[in-house]
């Protein structure tokens, strides 16, 4: 591998590769082509894995982040055209690019549109410089508007977007709690008790239509727990009549509620 004099440029170290990039255009695919390109490519890794070193601490690791910024140098070489200014100029903004697009389309735990994203970034940055210049107190919405450009409305559109960027796992303990109190904890669960509420009002019009006995013994029956004997005792009839009452009762009322889910359904194909 040839090794690259350096030129003076933004980055003190950057190599002058303008010798091998004509010669790469020259070339035709092929080994010797493909060669050169990776010639070039390591010479200019440096300067990407520095790129990469300004996005650390943000969630992802160095490796990865180097990783990136490598592809991006690739894609970087294959589009560069010599006829355009220097390789660097074009290289930095292709490397940052890859970087920035990797943070937008794999690290954010919930989906975010590119708008909401961009403002995130925007406000974000605005409330770091606030911080630095405002003392004893938190930065106002409309300071934070301000400084980043925006309007109040989508600098707190900003400000929730912050909140997407990272997921809390559910089996993270709450801020204060030593008992292992998790996220978890606090979620609902589902409630047998919605599908006896269903039920209860779809008999509710066939119960009203019951006499007045049939309501009352049904009443006791299901809301207080009688036993057949009490409400026998209660109402001075046999248990078995009392039996006899509940059960038709209790057919009647399921019948009345199966035909009208039927004709419901009806309804739904026709107008379907």
């Amino acid at each position: 591998m040839p090794t690259f004099a350096h030129t003076k440029h933004s980055h003190s170290d950057a190599p002058d590769t303008a010798a091998a990039f004509r010669r790469l255009a020259e070339l035709d695919d092929g080994p010797e082509r493909q060669e050169v390109r990776q010639e070039i490519v390591s010479a200019w890794l440096p300067m990407a894995e520095r790129i990469a070193g300004r996005f650390r601490n943000r969630g992802e690791s160095i490796e990865d982040l180097q990783q990136v910024a490598a592809l991006g140098l690739v894609k970087a070489v294959d589009r560069y055209d010599p006829s355009r200014g220097a390789f660097e100029s074009f290289a930095v903004p292709t490397v940052v690019g890859e970087v920035k697009r990797h943070f937008r389309d794999h690290m954010w735990a919930l989906h975010v549109p590119r708008r909401v994203q961009d403002l995130r970034n925007r406000v974000r940055f605005a409330r770091q410089d606030l911080v630095q210049t405002v003392s004893g107190r938190a930065p106002t919405v409309a300071e934070i508007a301000e400084r980043a450009g925006v309007s109040e409305e989508d600098a707190l559109v900003g400000l929730e977007a912050l909140e997407s960027f990272t997921a809390l796992s559910l089996d993270a303990e709450l801020p204060g709690a030593d008992d292992g109190y998790s996220l978890s904890d606090t979620l609902g669960s589902a409630d047998p008790a919605i599908d006896v509420l269903v039920d209860r009002e779809a008999v509710k019009p066939g119960l009203r239509k019951l006499p007045e006995r049939e309501q009352n013994i049904l009443y006791m029956r299901f809301f207080r727990d009688m036993t057949q004997s009490s409400i026998a005792q209660t109402l001075g009839i046999s248990q078995m009549h009392v039996s006899r009452l509940i059960s038709r009762c209790c057919d009647q009322l399921r019948n009345e509620v199966m035909r009208d889910e039927a004709l419901r359904e009806d309804v739904i194909r026709r107008a379907a």
